[in-house]
């Protein structure tokens, strides 16, 4: 039965009086740990090739199921497009070069699938102007002793894909992915050593077939989502064992995947009930995948709530595809490393009322989600050393890279001097070191995002990057923040060294994104004198030649 707005309501006042009653603050002290990483730990930033690349349907390239969704006006950003974006298939050494001041080791980026692919299909032909874009690069990177590392698809499938196949809905395209991922490993694997077959999945399938708020944008609830992440952890199986089978021997790189998840934090911790939803919570958001890869299985508490629920709902099998066992025994064990995307932590409880009719996604958790309104927007740093240390022993103690992390500004005016993304990176990034200590392996840390950049269905309303991108210009010009100053200091020292020379870091980086504010306030006086220096003069100048040679021909007329 769908429940009444007054239960819902009740509800939900139910757990936020429930925050108050069993929670006086964040549940550690917050204490800060000075140390340094690991010799050899590797600091990045991260990117998406349609997020930044702008070029649409320029040389050759494809469009995606992102271009065709945006163009169309879908989305809860209309009118927003990645048409340009950052236009960084035009501006890619000016990127690098700002890759080189913030001193990062490593840089992940995407791969464009219909950018190399225009079709989706290698047997229909490579886009030479594509391949030789990202080859040159990985050379610009590595001359700039930058790592590349590099993710095979980060949400723009191909157009064609999904209007003649159906996307990930159809089975065949893992063979079709495994042929592209193919094509990269042949053409940049003896430069390449670590890539990331996907890109937050999970977000991927949820919105774009259950939601539908991203594309194809579907909504196939309780059901197509499950479809297209069997098949992508299929893809991704047939992508690794071809990387093992094939390249390996002779590239000597490694192979992983993307996740991200946020904390599940019990909203009571002395309720077996919350700390039970907790972990269903986790094993829903990262083992619906890491599972899988790592165990050979879907998470026991999917196969059962999911099972469960689909027998309540009259269904004869369950809504969550099975793996044989001889495909369980192929997908186990496909990846070198884990990739971990985290963002926020979550208070999450038992579900105390009726969940809406029909199947979905959040019904079948059984839970509730809720962010506790006293934390800052972005929830506590600690959730991302609780979050490790739960991948740490679920999975086996892999090599992990924290693949993404960061804050959004989301408001509309330009803010140089982000200080709250320099305390959510000194939180974080400390907390990242923490696990070390700990003992999880933690091997790099991947900030999100180098740019500010199209930010998917929020469109240009939210901005991650360390540098601003002047999207009213049509040059794109790029203005660090604070945050920029603060973590190039923290990847020159490796860690963080003494409570003084951290704080010394802090009042640089504000000094200096006061006098990159001033030049950002400049930017409409100085387009304006480009544009005079530009069209005006040279207007001008021509318009006297012209005129002077009119009187130039009279004179000389009036002479004959």
């Amino acid at each position: 039965m769908r429940p009444t707005w007054g239960a819902a309501l009740w509800g939900a006042l139910l757990l936020a009086w429930g925050l108050r009653a069993t929670r006086k603050g964040p549940p550690e002290d917050g204490t800060f740990y000075y140390g340094s990483f690991p010799q050899g730990f590797s600091w990045g930033v991260g990117s998406s090739a349609f997020q930044t690349e702008g070029a649409w349907e320029q040389d050759s390239k494809g469009p995606s199921v992102w271009d065709t969704f945006t163009l169309s006006g879908r989305g809860r950003a209309p009118g927003d497009t990645a048409e340009v974006a950052c236009d960084s298939y035009h501006r890619v050494q000016e990127d690098v070069a700002l890759l080189r001041e913030l001193g990062v080791t490593h840089y992940r980026f995407s791969l464009s699938w219909p950018r190399l692919l225009p079709t989706g299909v290698r047997a229909d032909g490579l886009n030479q102007k594509g391949l030789r874009f990202y080859s040159d690069l990985i050379d610009a990177l590595l001359q700039s002793n930058i790592t590349p590392v590099v993710t095979l698809h980060h949400w723009d499938l191909p157009q064609p894909l999904q209007a003649r196949w159906g996307g990930w809905q159809n089975a065949s395209m893992a063979a079709l992915f495994r042929d592209y991922a193919d094509l990269c490993f042949q053409a940049f694997g003896d430069r390449v050593r670590l890539w990331l077959t996907f890109a937050d999945p999970r977000t991927m399938v949820e919105e774009g077939y259950e939601t539908g708020r991203h594309p194809p944008g579907l909504q196939l609830q309780g059901t197509g989502l499950y479809v297209a992440a069997h098949h992508i952890i299929k893809a991704h199986t047939l992508a690794w064992h071809s990387y093992n089978s094939t390249w390996r021997g002779r590239q000597r790189g490694l192979v992983g995947i993307s996740l991200s998840c946020s904390w599940a934090e019990p909203l009571d911790a002395g309720d077996p009930e919350d700390l039970e939803a907790a972990e269903r919570f986790l094993h829903f958001c990262l083992g619906w995948f890491a599972g899988p890869i790592f165990t050979g299985d879907y998470p026991q508490a999917m196969k059962q709530n999911i099972g469960r629920k689909s027998v309540e709902q009259g269904l004869e099998r369950s809504r969550l595809p099975a793996f044989s066992r001889q495909e369980q025994g192929l997908i186990r064990g496909t990846a070198d490393f884990l990739g971990l995307g985290h963002f926020t932590t979550r208070y999450v409880a038992a579900r105390s009322w009726p969940a809406g009719q029909g199947p979905s996604y959040r019904d079948d958790q059984g839970l509730q989600e809720l962010a506790d309104p006293r934390w800052p927007a972005a929830g506590y740093p600690w959730g991302i050393r609780r979050l490790l240390h739960f991948a740490q022993t679920q999975y086996g103690d892999p090599p992990i890279y924290v693949s993404e992390n960061g804050v959004p500004q989301r408001t509309a005016c330009a803010q140089l001097c982000d200080e709250w993304r320099v305390r959510y990176l000194r939180g974080y990034v400390n907390e990242v070191l923490k696990a070390i200590k700990d003992g999880v392996r933690v091997r790099g840390y991947t900030c999100w995002s180098l740019l500010d950049q199209f930010e998917w269905d929020r469109g240009y309303a939210e901005r991650y990057g360390f540098y601003f991108v002047d999207f009213a210009s049509t040059v794109r010009p790029r203005y660090p923040k604070a945050s920029a100053h603060f973590y190039k200091r923290m990847v020159q020292a490796n860690g963080f060294p003494s409570a003084q020379e951290v704080g010394r870091w802090h009042l640089q980086a504000l000094e200096s994104c006061s006098i990159n504010s001033q030049m950002l306030a400049a930017e409409p006086l100085r387009s304006h004198m480009q544009m005079v220096t530009e069209i005006v003069v040279p207007t001008v100048g021509t318009l006297c030649v012209l005129l002077a040679a009119v009187l130039l021909a009279v004179l000389l007329r009036r002479r004959c």
